[in-house]
Parts: C-alpha cells; structure tokens; sequence
C-alpha cells in the first residue's frame, strides 16, 4: 500500500492505493465505476478521499502518469503538448486551492483561455470530483470557446444544434425531409450530421453528395458530415468528394482508439486532408469528435482509471486536432455506465466543464437508451442547466427520437425552447440566412413562419413526388 496517498480522519486512517485510486474513489457515484470495481465502498469513503484530493498539488500530475508515458500515446500526447509557461500562474496550487480560484472573480475568461494550454485532462478532472453541480455550470459560462467553418461556433449568447436527419434505411427522401424539417425549426447551424445505417464509403460519398447539394442550393452558412469512420472519410476525399468536416468517436486512452480502429496518425492524415480542400469560409476548423463516459472502459481499455477520468483524457486528443465541434453521446453507451437520469445529468455538466476548461468546443448530445431509468423530463433539466452553462451545442431530431440508433435525445422544438427561455440564438451567420430566407417570423423570438417559405415549397413538392415515384 503507498501510504502517500493516506488521510486520518479521526481515530482512522485511510488508504489509497495510489494517484489512480484516489481519483476514482473521489468521483461522484456511477454505475460504470460500480461495474470497473473501482467505486468507493461508501458515502463516507468518497468525501475522505475528495477531501485527501484537494490536498493534491496540482504538479502531481505532472509527475505521475496515470497511464505510464511509455506505454500509451495519449499520456505522451498530454505531457508532450503542456505549457509550463501557461502552468506557472496556477502551479504554486492544490486541487481544493485550484477549485477556489476557478470560483473566484479572478478567473475571468481571459485568464481562463490564457490558462489552457498549461492545463491537463487529469487536473481538470481532479478538480471536477470537488465541485457540486452549480460550481460546475459556473465556471464552464466563463469558458469562451469560438471555432468556425462556414458560421461561426461558441459565442457567448448563442446555441447551435447539430440536425440529425438519420434514416434506418439511408432513404434519400426521409433524410431530406428531416433536414427541411429541422431547417424550418431554425436547427443545423452546428452541422448537418448523418450516422449512416449501411457505413461504407460508396454510402457515404452518396450522403456527403445529398448534403453538400442542399446546402449549396440554399447557400446555407453551415456544414455536413457523415458520421463514417475517419478511414472512409480519407478514401472518400481520395474520391473527390464534398468533405466538410472529418468525423471520428475517441476515447481517452491508446487501447481505447485502438479498439476503435484508428491512431492519433490517421486522424492527422485526416485533418491535412480535409484542410487542403479549403471548403471553409470563415474559418478551417475540420474535425467533429464525440466522445461519452464508459468507452473505455466497454473496450476493456480504462487501465483501472474511473470513466470520468478516461473521458477528460479524451479532450486532450479532441484539442490538438483543433475540432469545429465536439460532444459528449452522454447516456449513449446504456445504464452499465450512467444508470438513471442523475447520473446522467452530473455526467453531462461534468463533460461539458472539463472540455471547456481545455479549449475543446463541446457540446452535448443530451441523450438516454430506453432502458435507462430516466426519461424526457431528465433531458429538460439537463437541456437547461447545459444552457446557462454555455453549452456549444445539441442535437437536433425530429420528435427527440432517432429511428435509426433508437435512443431518446433533443429534438427541433427542444432548441427552440432553450433559446427562448434563456434569450439564446444561433450562429450569427445563420441567423442572418434564417431572416433572409423568411424562416422565422422573428428572429429575435424565434417564431416561425406560419407559411412554408417560398424557396423551400418546390422542395416539399419533390420530396413528395420521389416518395409517390418509389
């Protein structure tokens, strides 16, 4: 037993086996901890073990490697890439000290951006298990992060939502339907984003095509992805096809990305690619990431961390490919990992705070599987306490129900809800496209138009026309 990580609590002593152990027994209660073994076995042993963590001085991080340098790429990514110059104004402090200064007036957003590089996923993650909820939702509105491809992404006042057009069979007509669906809402301004159902590359050059033609038709300010595997990407812009932005899911650790198909190579491979098309306009910010808690542990590739600890490492690999976008898929992965709504809820702010708190442009698919136990009441609340927290943006969905995945997430009307109620709007860019094409009624109320909008009725007469020619 390493006896540095101890903590006498009255006539008691604890112990904790080391730096790894501590961080888990530390982490707020969750099911995929409960599933690793690596939960704390009481209530009273997660506050002794925050409380021995807030001790912990920040440069023990620095010094100690979760996962040893030598045997995972991440950790080398993590340590390689710090800025001790950016480090020095925080390195004189504990976690519990770091904690108190994030709270405090002094870390103001410019302070807070001119700390990141000098940040790692580990200390924010340390910091994260002291914090409650409203300290978490605090600090992440002082996190400024602004991206930009075609719009622009992460201003202060504003929240995108990524349309989610997914169809179970790929059908041309039921995809373009959601995409006009989600348009006359005011969505898409994130991305428009399809997760195919067959995935390969000839499928996805075909839904890469179908988008590109929409937007192109609409001069829309705003992007599209196939949610395809980074390779198919690669293969797709070989093919010459209309590539906005390259998408990949990624995890914390190497055995976790590996499990997944790819190394930290390919998705540089893949960002050159994409930026030598030169399709952005307002910006080169070509990668979507999404990530979840419970990956790497579901990969057997965790190395005995807590989820939570796993997922911030993630961000790490997010912020050096200089993503437009990134999310957290939060109750995604199943009740295993995030049992019940607040579970889900603590998972979700936590995600969102410690990517913000590294630079990364996170948003948040705010989402459960049907045998979780939570349901839409859940996604209201966290919709809304993501919302004050600057959350980058959501998912967009006809009805909150994707047919495809078969998972409950937010849907067209969910986002007009939270822009209205916190006085939030979309990204400028498109703000401005929605007024011009007469969308909305008003766009400072985001009320639409009661009448289809007159570019748009051809295209709800072809759509119905190919549904009565199949």
């Amino acid at each position: 037993m390493n006896h540095k990580y101890s903590y006498m609590l009255g006539q008691r002593t604890w112990q904790f086996r080391d730096l790894a152990d501590l961080m888990a027994k530390a982490t707020p209660a969750r099911s995929g901890d409960r599933l690793a073994g690596v939960i704390a076995e009481s209530a009273e042993e997660r506050v002794v073990a925050q409380m021995r963590l807030a001790e912990l001085p920040l440069r023990t991080f620095l010094s100690e490697a979760l996962i040893p340098y030598e045997k995972d790429e991440v950790t080398r990514l993590i340590l390689d890439d710090h800025d001790a110059v950016a480090f020095q104004a925080i390195a004189h402090l504990t976690v519990g000290d770091f904690r108190n200064w994030l709270l405090s007036d002094h870390a103001t957003p410019e302070a807070l951006e001119r700390l990141r590089p000098g940040l790692t996923p580990e200390m924010v993650a340390a910091v994260s298990k002291l914090m409650r909820n409203q300290d978490l939702i605090l600090v992440s509105r002082k996190c400024h992060v602004h991206t930009a491809f075609r719009n622009t992404i992460g201003l202060p006042g504003h929240l995108s939502t990524r349309l989610q057009p997914n169809h179970p069979t790929d059908d041309v007509a039921g995809i373009a339907a959601s995409i006009l669906d989600g348009l006359l809402y005011g969505s898409g301004d994130a991305v428009i984003g399809i997760n195919p159902a067959t995935d390969n590359v000839s499928q996805a050059v075909k839904l890469m095509q179908l988008m590109d033609e929409v937007i192109r038709k609409y001069d829309i300010p705003t992007q599209s992805c196939v949610l395809t595997h980074v390779t198919n990407t690669l293969e797709a812009i070989e093919q010459g096809a209309p590539v906005d932005l390259v998408f990949q899911s990624i995890g914390g650790t190497e055995a976790t990305n590996s499990s997944f198909g790819f190394n930290l190579a390919n998705l540089q491979e893949a960002r050159d690619a994409a930026l030598s098309l030169n399709r952005g306009t307002v910006g080169q910010n070509v990668m979507y990431f999404e990530t979840g808690q419970g990956s790497s542990l579901s990969a057997d590739a965790h190395h005995g961390l807590d989820q939570q600890t796993c997922e911030a490492r993630a961000y790490a690999v997010a912020r050096k490919f200089e993503p437009l976008l990134v999310n957290t898929v939060v109750g995604f992965i199943g009740p295993e990992y995030l049992f019940d709504g607040k579970e889900i809820i603590r998972a979700g702010l936590e995600d969102h705070f410690c990517a913000k708190l590294l630079g990364v442009p996170m948003g948040c698919d705010i989402c459960y599987t049907n045998h979780a136990e939570a349901d839409q009441n859940d996604m209201d609340n966290l919709l809304t306490l993501l919302g004050v927290a600057g959350c980058t943006f959501i998912m967009g969905i006809p009805g909150s129900d994707d047919i495809m995945l078969n998972y409950q997430t937010t849907s067209f009307h969910d986002a007009l809800y939270a822009r209205r109620v916190l006085g939030l709007k979309p990204a400028p860019e498109f703000e401005a496209w929605l007024e011009r094409m007469n969308i909305f009624e008003d766009v400072q109320t985001h009320s639409p138009n009661e009448a289809l909008p007159h570019a748009f009725r051809g295209s709800l007469k072809g759509i119905a026309q190919e549904v009565r020619d199949e």
